[in-house]
């Protein structure tokens, strides 16, 4: 058990039996009355995000998140199989813990897993990856690399917007927040 005191930016506490990440605190010391804690939380399975105050000194439950870099194997059935970098066990994933993720993970990729208690919460993907473009429309003359944008189908399986000029087989970085084109990549 830790108190209010103790929470800071990344604690993960467990509240009505939900694990809740602390995005943003501040210890608010007003002129009249007690002490308390403001925080913004964000759910780890929903990622929902609530604003909570806390009065200063009260006791929470902190949860234990175990964070591993983890290589993405294959696909089985619903699940995701991961492999443990350093110990080389392998461990299940749900489709629904993966979520969008699914759309930028290729086989041999290192991720990041967080868990609880055995649990898997959630998967990180590094901030970009390289994808190969298997399908797209082809440019049209005139097209210039200032313009206009085209869906583009990457090798996941992924919708993506890139520059008209881009034909298929171009390897492209995407970001894997928001699915947006980073640039071409040059072998």
């Amino acid at each position: 058990m830790a108190t209010t005191n103790d929470i800071k930016n990344g604690t993960v506490l467990r509240i009505d039996g939900q694990l809740w990440t602390v995005i943003e605190f501040q210890h608010v010391k007003p002129g009249k009355g007690g002490a308390f804690v403001r925080t913004k939380m964000k759910n780890v399975t929903s990622g929902k995000s609530v604003d909570r105050t806390f009065n200063a000194g009260l006791k929470i439950e902190t949860a234990n998140v175990d964070k591993r870099d983890m290589q993405y194997l294959y696909k089985d059935g619903e699940d995701f199989i991961f492999m443990d970098t350093s110990t080389y066990d392998q461990m299940p994933v749900s489709a629904a813990v993966v979520g969008d993720a699914v759309n930028y993970m290729l086989e041999n990729l290192t991720v990041t897993v967080a868990t609880n208690d055995g649990i898997p919460l959630y998967v990180e993907l590094p901030a970009s990856v390289v994808l190969e473009i298997t399908y797209t429309e082809p440019g049209l003359q005139g097209d210039r690399s200032t313009g206009g944008t085209k869906p583009a189908t990457v090798e996941t399986g992924a919708e993506i917007q890139v520059p008209l000029f881009l034909e298929q087989g171009t390897k492209v970085k995407v970001d894997t927040r928001d699915g947006s084109y980073l640039g071409r990549v040059t072998d």
